[in-house]
């Protein structure tokens, strides 16, 4: 997994979405989207690749909305985005 172009990170596996597709997700897309970043978070874990636990994993667990933390990183652009797109047609 490692290979020659160096380990992987959370963030290599994490699933971003800008907040307007987020706005977009039924609820019960979002409950998936929660599963899948903690596994892929478990599994990473387990494989010794995370030294600290991430941002948007402490605010899952909080069961706090994803745009809460991607706020306080960065401000969120989503130019043109393939949903983005594809929610206008």
């Amino acid at each position: 997994m490692a290979g020659s172009q160096g380990l992987v990170t959370f963030r290599d596996v994490a699933i971003e979405f800008c907040e307007e597709e987020w706005g977009c997700l039924t609820r019960s897309q979002r409950e998936l989207y929660r599963d899948v970043m903690f596994e892929n978070y478990g599994h990473l874990l387990f494989l010794g690749l995370i030294v600290s636990k991430p941002d948007l994993v402490i605010f899952l667990e909080q069961k706090k909305d994803v745009w809460d933390v991607r706020r306080k990183e960065t401000e969120a652009s989503c130019p043109n985005s393939y949903w983005s797109q594809t929610l206008q047609m």
